[in-house]
């Protein structure tokens, strides 16, 4: 048995998103047919405790439209009007202590990204900038969620593809590959989000600014923002 969370929109004042922890059984193997296996077996567990509509967001998704919301999947155009990939713009954004932003990341594969030494790990994050503009590292998932929102709404508006419209159905959703003892940023969490924020009629307004979607976000709970004595003190695993 494991335990995965599942990312709900939320009806709450104080909430966009609502995040539930499921047990379920969970088949161990790399292979797609096994993370699969793991997918329905979340999914119907949360089903049993009431959750519906529920998209898996990641690679090993049996739905086109997850598989295509995955973050190793969007793509949209940067201020200088060139294609770059959603993973690529977050790891070549990073400002680490001692270097960065590797801008050249944005246009390179997930696989070229993953064995590039300059974004290792082991590093210390103190900020992102993206297109000029500068991001903290908190609230710690915000630039990350921000540039979700933006490739996500980028084909939506932009593709011609209506299946990008489908994801306004969905009211929870899930990413297999997402360990929260692992990692901080989730794509389902981010998708949640898009949807939440659409919702709310609030979307449009988000996606103008830095400024304005850290306003907005900062009603909820979870991207309360917590002093600290010194980012130095503070390492995240950004890992998607």
């Amino acid at each position: 048995m494991a335990k995965r969370p599942i990312f709900k929109v939320s009806n709450k004042d104080n909430l966009y998103i609502e995040e539930v922890e499921i047990d379920f059984e969970f088949h161990n193997g790399l292979s797609v047919s096994q993370k699969q296996k793991s997918i329905r077996s979340l999914h119907q567990s949360a089903k049993d405790s009431g959750i519906e509509n529920i998209l898996e967001i990641s690679t090993k998704s049996e739905s086109q439209l997850g598989n295509m919301l995955s973050a190793f999947n969007l793509t949209f155009f940067n201020i200088e009007n060139k294609l770059v990939t959603l993973e690529g713009a977050f790891q070549g954004s990073k400002i680490f202590k001692n270097d960065g932003p590797f801008n050249d990341l944005y246009f390179k594969t997930p696989s070229e990204i993953k064995k590039d030494e300059r974004v290792s790990r082991d590093k210390i994050i103190i900020g992102f900038k993206f297109d000029g503009v500068e991001w903290p590292i908190i609230p710690k998932t915000a630039f990350y969620d921000w540039l979700y929102l933006k490739a996500l709404h980028f084909n939506k508006e932009n593709s011609g593809n209506s299946i990008y419209e489908e994801v306004l159905n969905y009211s929870a959703f899930t990413d297999i590959e997402f360990n929260p003892k692992k990692s901080i940023n989730c794509q389902a969490r981010s998708c949640a989000l898009y949807v939440s924020l659409a919702k709310n009629e609030l979307l449009n307004i988000a996606l103008e600014s830095e400024e304005a979607f850290l306003e907005i976000i900062s009603k909820d709970s979870f991207y309360k923002v917590e002093k600290i004595e010194s980012l130095e003190q503070e390492k995240f695993d950004l890992k998607f």
